[in-house]
């Protein structure tokens, strides 16, 4: 059971640069070397105020000096681009495990791009996407989850995304897979000496314990899979779809949640002709809010190409938020009404339904109360006045499973992760059945072979270019 299937992947040897801040013009850039020649490389083109001979000082230090071009005409001094501040990080001790020089100067791009390509000159080469962050999980820096979990943290863009991702980091779940992986390794290890002592009918590992060990196992699996639901939801944020007659308030009520003006607003039916997206951030949990075109017959192609729309955006909707304008509510139309939302629920069983009723401010209070009756899941709001928004907004978090967040447990957001953790799963469950069965060891050792392999996918104890290729080319330049 080799720990590693590594054979074809070594660390590169070159020296790579590249801008680690956003590129555009800011007040401070700051540009990456890492590789074994990092210091010599900076060392001919840095010059310290001070006269310090930068291959000599130590790690984790930074000094002041002139960014200078080392090539000169006729004994001239080498043209000056910059004054700025050189950070020495020697490997190990690094976010690579190589020795790291960063270079912060000023913000203006010609100064970033002419300073680069002095470095690409005197050697470097240019990193690719993800290529600090490849380096650091080859030296051993970071596990391939932790690694995952940096791009995580650059695009978490709420409060919960961001906790999960730096759980990750940190190792949370790395630990977690890795403790069960080695613990069935262990009993795997027996199993193998087993074999060979197989025509001595031995049995070394203890199947009361194996059998245990399995259990636990699966039970940790499938509280990982099923936080993967969760999970998804908080790294992607609830697509919501608002749904409706035309001109009952739907745009309105978007740019209430939203607190602005985003959305059309007219008297005009069918002034939206298409879905108007945007999101809110509820408690640290995205909700991605789609207005859509209201539903009716129409006449009118571009608008008949909006209905169709919307369809489509409650097929990929978690949430469909069914608006009314409460006020134009006959007997004869909540009939109607209530006939529609048993259709939705009947063709979309797996979606939470709110009926909202709008215009509340210009109901009467006993015909409010006989609304309140009528159709389960329903809030009373005025979007216009902005009242019951706040109502609104912990009904939909009240859709969020938040209850692992908050115990701060192990919670699965990468789909990669989440197919390993499947695979697994499904060997596991093989290696169960043949436990009770009563199958022989070299049948259940080929199953628990293959799930120690998928639980080092996820580590990345069990690697290949291919699989680092596709992991690291979402990562930023310069990350």
């Amino acid at each position: 059971f080799p720990s590693h299937d590594m054979s074809n992947i070594h660390c590169p040897q070159e020296t790579i640069v590249a801008l680690a801040t956003p590129s555009g013009a800011g007040a401070i850039a700051i540009i990456r070397l890492s590789g074994k020649d990092a210091i010599a490389i900076a060392a001919e083109v840095f010059q310290s105020v001070s006269g310090k001979d930068i291959t000599k000082q130590k790690t984790h230090t930074i000094h002041l000096g002139h960014i200078v071009d080392p090539s000169t005409n006729s004994g001239q001094v080498g043209k000056v681009y910059d004054q700025v501040l050189l950070s020495i990080f020697k490997g190990p001790n690094s976010y690579t495990g190589e020795n790291v020089i960063e270079i912060s100067c000023h913000g203006s791009t010609f100064i970033q791009q002419q300073i680069i390509q002095l470095l690409l000159r005197r050697g470097a080469k240019m990193a690719q996407a993800g290529e600090f962050t490849l380096r650091a999980f080859l030296n051993g820096k970071l596990d391939l989850s932790q690694a995952e979990a940096v791009a995580d943290l650059i695009a978490s863009d709420n409060e919960a995304s961001h906790q999960i991702a730096m759980q990750q980091m940190r190792g949370g779940f790395s630990s977690e897979i890795a403790k069960l992986r080695e613990e069935l390794l262990n009993f795997a290890s027996l199993i193998e000496l087993e074999l060979d002592f197989a025509e001595e009918d031995v049995e070394f590992a203890d199947r009361t314990q194996f059998h245990e060990l399995l259990e636990r196992i699966e039970f940790v699996l499938k509280r990982l899979i099923d936080s993967f639901a969760v999970g998804n939801v908080i790294k992607n944020g609830i697509p919501v779809a608002i749904v409706g007659e035309p001109n009952v308030g739907k745009s309105t009520l978007l740019n209430a949640l939203l607190n602005e003006e985003r959305a059309i607003v007219s008297d005009i039916a069918g002034t939206t002709r298409d879905t108007i997206e945007d999101e809110l951030v509820i408690n640290g949990i995205g909700f991605r809010f789609i207005d859509t075109a209201g539903i009716r017959e129409t006449q009118d192609h571009v608008e008949s190409i909006g209905i169709q729309k919307t369809f489509e955006k409650i097929e990929q909707a978690q949430v469909v938020m069914f608006l009314v304008d409460s006020t134009e509510l006959t007997m004869e139309s909540l009939e109607r009404l209530k006939v529609e939302v048993e259709k939705i629920k009947n063709k979309y069983p797996q979606k939470a339904l709110l009926t909202i009723f709008n215009k509340k401010d210009k109901l009467e209070e006993r015909l409010l109360q006989n609304l309140e009756s009528q159709i389960e899941n329903s809030i009373f709001i005025s979007a216009k006045q902005k009242v019951g928004i706040e109502e609104l907004k912990n009904e939909l978090m009240s859709f969020v499973n938040t209850g692992a967040l908050r115990n701060n447990e192990t919670i699965v957001t990468n789909t990669r992760h989440y197919d390993s953790l499947l695979k697994a799963l499904e060997e596991i469950q093989k290696v169960k059945w043949g436990l009770d069965a009563g199958i022989s060891s070299d049948l259940m050792a080929i199953d628990i072979r293959s799930a120690l392999h998928y639980f080092g996918e996820i580590t990345g104890e069990v690697t290949n270019d291919e699989l680092l290729g596709n992991i690291f080319t979402n990562f930023c330049i310069g990350k």
